[in-house]
């Protein structure tokens, strides 16, 4: 089964996912997949503000919380300021995104 355009798994064992960002919500959670194709971003909803840094908080903790790894083994890549983010996980000990989508 080929893998979805937001994945890509690295011969390091690291995991790459290409997010849309959606701050503000009333809770965090993967609301799906934004766009299609070559385009296509996993949608994730933040209980958190685009200010000061939170949401993009909130993201890496969703994300280690999830993928079953320490905060520091998740990177923002891209999108510091933006919706559109790419996210690079080291290490992950589950794979959750394998229902995401």
């Amino acid at each position: 089964m080929t893998a979805p355009s937001w994945r890509r798994d690295a011969e390091d064992g690291s995991l790459t996912l290409q997010i849309h960002a959606q701050p503000g919500a009333k809770a965090t959670a993967v609301v799906g997949v934004h766009g299609a194709g070559s385009d296509a971003r996993l949608k994730i909803a933040l209980a958190a503000p685009p200010v000061g840094g939170k949401a993009n908080a909130v993201l890496r903790a969703f994300l280690a919380d999830a993928f079953g790894v320490a905060q520091r083994k998740v990177t923002l890549l891209r999108g510091e300021s933006g919706r559109k983010k790419l996210v690079r996980i080291e290490a992950p000990t589950r794979r959750p995104d394998s229902d995401w989508g």
